[in-house]
């Protein structure tokens, strides 16, 4: 048993008194946010002293209230415009130089939200851009992929029993609680509520005698409960076991045919003989006369939510148990039994024609991710593959004279003898095969 904190406040004690806090920015943040600000609370047992946060670069703080902000820059003339929009303003580069090839590429990282460095001013091409803290994350001469594990912040929001869930790290808003096995339930952006259903442990001990199971109160806190119970016309129930069930008609002497199958024996007109039936137990449906059914379930009706977004349920042979599967949805491909499948998405299916309609290859490093897909240059011909689109490439040879009469046909050039003239060819890109000399193939 435990003393568990009345809501908002949280918190819980087992056997003991609770140690009670409460965020009073739940209740107050929308104060700050209209204002384009942040809402802190400094200590959760004490009240009155959250707080409403100046978004730097301004500064200053309102304890109770909004705060009364010290703007910078263009900010000074135009916080009114952001601020009336519950938002902050910002003037990236009031105060900040930037050196190297950030000078001329910062740009790019800030205008997604992102900072950029040169580690080395005397290379070129070495620029990155980094994720601001607490993300976290870089790429060289690109916008970089973010990450940040919201449970860091929020996993005290989930109680005793239940673990913080971010699905998504790139993306924000997405944490859930999650129960603890066995018992089931999810909170998102929040605590859980969770319930044991006994059943799921136990349902064997009923349906193998052709008996249904019933957990009355699925609480945590209420354990054994649980019951067989007869299918009617049978009368019966047991707690925590195989009910003894009365039976009528010719299930009298018939019933042992059914309750060895898992099935019930219902006998609908007592007074005609030979119409027992063997009945099988929900969920599974399936009826034979005087004879055992073959029952059918179909497993994604209760295992569908398994399977998340992008991912659909397949039971192939619902007279069986234990094959269902979560398949990904086309295009992507991969599988998953009894589980959540990986899925695999091959980015050069769909955008492989803008790199070989330039005679250039298309490589997807990371088929678990998306956007990462480049286009490379065909040897000889050197340059930085290039995210998402065409790569500028450095011919060599006479395929600085001639590479255009290749690529525009979407092929590749070569000079395989750059001290020989007239030798230089036009290639096809793999998959395709073929090469011509000094034409297109």
């Amino acid at each position: 048993w435990t003393c568990e904190c009345n809501a908002p406040s949280t918190g819980s004690g087992m056997q003991m008194p609770a140690n009670c806090s409460i965020d009073e920015c739940i209740a107050n943040t929308m104060t700050c946010t209209a204002a384009g600000q942040t809402c802190n609370d400094l200590d959760f047992n004490t009240v009155g002293d959250w707080t409403c946060d100046c978004v730097a670069p301004s500064t200053g703080s309102g304890t109770a209230m909004a705060a009364t902000c010290t703007q910078v820059g263009e900010c000074m003339a135009n916080s009114m415009t952001c601020t009336a929009a519950g938002q902050s303003c910002d003037d990236p580069n009031t105060t900040c130089t930037q050196v190297g090839e950030c000078a001329a590429n910062s740009m790019t990282c800030t205008a997604a939200g992102q900072s950029c460095d040169d580690p080395n001013t005397m290379m070129t091409g070495d620029w990155t851009c980094n994720c601001v803290a607490p993300s976290t994350g870089s790429a060289t001469a690109m916008v970089a992929t973010c990450v940040l594990d919201e449970c860091v912040a929020n996993g005290t929001t989930c109680l005793m029993g239940q673990t913080c869930n971010d699905p998504d790290q790139t993306v924000t808003g997405d944490w859930t609680c999650e129960c603890n096995a066995p018992t089931t339930g999810s909170g998102s952006q929040m605590a859980a509520t969770c319930v044991l259903d006994e059943c799921v442990a136990n349902v064997m001990t009923c349906t193998a005698a052709g008996q249904t199971c019933n957990d009355p109160n699925t609480s945590p806190a209420t354990t054994g409960d649980w019951t067989c119970d007869c299918v009617a016309p049978s009368t019966g129930s047991g707690t925590a076991m195989a009910a003894t069930c009365t039976q009528v008609g010719e299930c009298m002497a018939n019933s042992m045919t059914c309750t060895a199958a898992g099935q019930s024996c219902d006998d609908p007109n007592t007074m005609m003989t030979g119409d027992w039936t063997c009945n099988c137990v929900a969920p599974s449906t399936g009826s034979a006369t005087a004879m055992v059914a073959t029952c059918m379930l179909d497993e994604c009706v209760a295992n569908a939510a398994t399977c998340p977004m992008g991912q659909t349920c397949n039971d192939p042979d619902q007279t069986v148990t234990g094959d269902w599967t979560c398949e990904c949805n086309a295009p992507s491909t991969g599988s998953g039994m009894q589980a959540a499948a990986t899925c695999q998405l091959d980015e050069c299916l769909a955008n492989g024609m803008t790199c070989t309609a330039s005679g250039q290859t298309c490589n997807d490093p990371d088929k678990t991710a998306t956007g990462d897909w480049t286009c490379n240059c065909v040897a000889p011909a050197t340059g930085t593959p290039a995210n998402g689109g065409v790569a500028t490439c450095t011919q060599v040879g006479e395929c600085m004279a001639n590479a255009m009469t290749c690529t525009a046909a979407g092929q590749s050039c070569d000079d395989p003898n750059t001290m020989m003239t007239g030798d230089w060819t036009c290639n096809c890109v793999a998959p395709s095969t073929g090469s011509a000399t000094a034409m297109v193939a």
